[in-house]
């Protein structure tokens, strides 16, 4: 028990004890509360802050939980399509939306692709499932399907391999950025 002590006083060396821990609940805050900003916005005649998502929860085309996903944007080499199809390229990042709402979903989808681009990573998975028992069905499936269309930075997507989730998943690659281009003009065009 005294070894605990004296463990906790040695953890607490050089710890200060605080001059004034007081508050003053009577001073002005300068920081104005969400919705005072919102109303000094309204007020003023500018729009609050809108949501950098652009991915619409409005009407989609449905798919069948059966149904594969696919999509190549123009520009994307065949052989690399069908491996990322295949599954021959490792998967960098992935995200599960089982048990999200539609409005759940779109801000996953949307802030997971926006973290991977900033992470560079290029190769993603994104299980949506088959939606076999949601009514709709494939409500998930289909607005997923929808939304890697609207992305730009979404090169192509295909249904997963049975090992990644098959039909309940999607492999989606998205464009090399800035950075990751020099690299590989710098790699590929040294004189030797």
């Amino acid at each position: 028990m005294s070894d605990d002590f004296d463990l906790f006083k040695k953890e607490l060396k050089g710890v200060k004890k605080l001059e004034n821990d007081q508050v003053n609940l009577h001073q002005k805050n300068d920081e104005l509360s969400l919705a005072q900003k919102a109303r000094q916005e309204a007020a003023i005649g500018r729009k609050p802050n809108t949501d950098p998502n652009p991915l619409t929860t409005d009407f989609v085309e449905m798919v069948k939980p059966d149904d594969w996903l696919e999509y190549k944007k123009d520009g994307v080499q065949d052989f690399v399509y069908k491996n990322m199809r295949l599954g021959k390229y490792p998967v960098q990042a992935s995200i599960d939306l089982h048990r999200r709402t539609v409005k759940e979903a779109r801000d996953d989808v949307f802030y997971f692709i926006e973290n991977c681009k900033k992470k560079d990573k290029r190769l993603l998975l994104i299980t949506h499932g088959k939606g076999e028992r949601s009514q709709p069905q494939a409500i998930i499936k289909s607005h997923v399907n929808h939304w890697l269309q609207e992305i730009t930075d979404v090169i192509a997507f295909h249904s997963a391999q049975p090992r990644h989730g098959g039909l309940g998943s999607v492999y989606v690659m998205l464009k090399k950025s800035e950075w990751a281009k020099q690299e590989n003009r710098e790699r590929y065009n040294r004189k030797f």
